[in-house]
């Protein structure tokens, strides 16, 4: 990009290089946080799906008790008693991102009748109660992995926008017009100093 070789350019490049100089550590700080945030989450997501997995495993240990998690008809099937009611979600804020946080899971009241099941079904349907409650919270968790990922990606390309392009480019550009200027100012002393032999010369 051509830049005017002026004092009035210099002035502009410089103003331009403190900004950018002034506004890099923000954003670098925030990539920090940003990328600092999204470990925590992704570690959070992995505790949880241990923790999902020892309750479905728990679960799949009462039903092989009984030799039952095939025999249920289809009207009598677990998955009928556990219906979700609605997800409750807050919004939160993190390095300036808007992201859903998690609340609470709650389900319809089915009642059933306790002679049609055997003993483990009460177990049972806790347990998938809680499956579904950890799938609805690693679910959020993800969301808030995506959002902070756009953000990261976004504020990583200003980030070395400004340390590749923007900084570098107005030095160089201070320089330039240093140079020209420096130039600029030895030939017209030279320029004064013949001028004032020739006018010597001519008295």
């Amino acid at each position: 990009m051509a830049v005017k070789l002026t004092k009035n350019e210099q002035k502009l490049q410089k103003d331009h290089l403190k900004q950018y100089q002034r506004y890099l550590p923000t954003l670098q700080l925030k990539k920090q946080q940003l990328q600092m945030v999204i470990r925590q989450i992704e570690v959070q997501v992995t505790n949880l799906r241990a923790q999902q997995k020892k309750v479905v495993e728990g679960m799949q240990e009462w039903i092989a008790v009984y030799h039952e998690n095939t025999v249920f008809p289809p009207s009598l099937q677990l998955d009928n008693l556990v219906k979700i009611d609605r997800i409750v979600k807050a919004k939160g804020n993190i390095a300036g991102v808007t992201i859903p946080v998690f609340k609470e899971l709650t389900f319809f009241p089915i009642e059933y009748d306790l002679y049609e099941y055997p003993l483990w079904v009460d177990k049972a349907l806790e347990s998938l109660r809680d499956c579904s409650r950890y799938d609805a919270l690693i679910s959020t968790l993800e969301q808030q992995i995506r959002l902070l990922g756009k953000e990261l990606r976004t504020t990583s390309q200003r980030v070395n926008l400004f340390e590749k392009v923007k900084i570098p480019e107005s030095k160089e550009n201070i320089r330039r017009i240093g140079i020209y200027l420096g130039d600029q100012q030895t030939a017209a002393v030279v320029r004064g100093k013949i001028a004032k032999k020739k006018l010597v010369k001519g008295m």
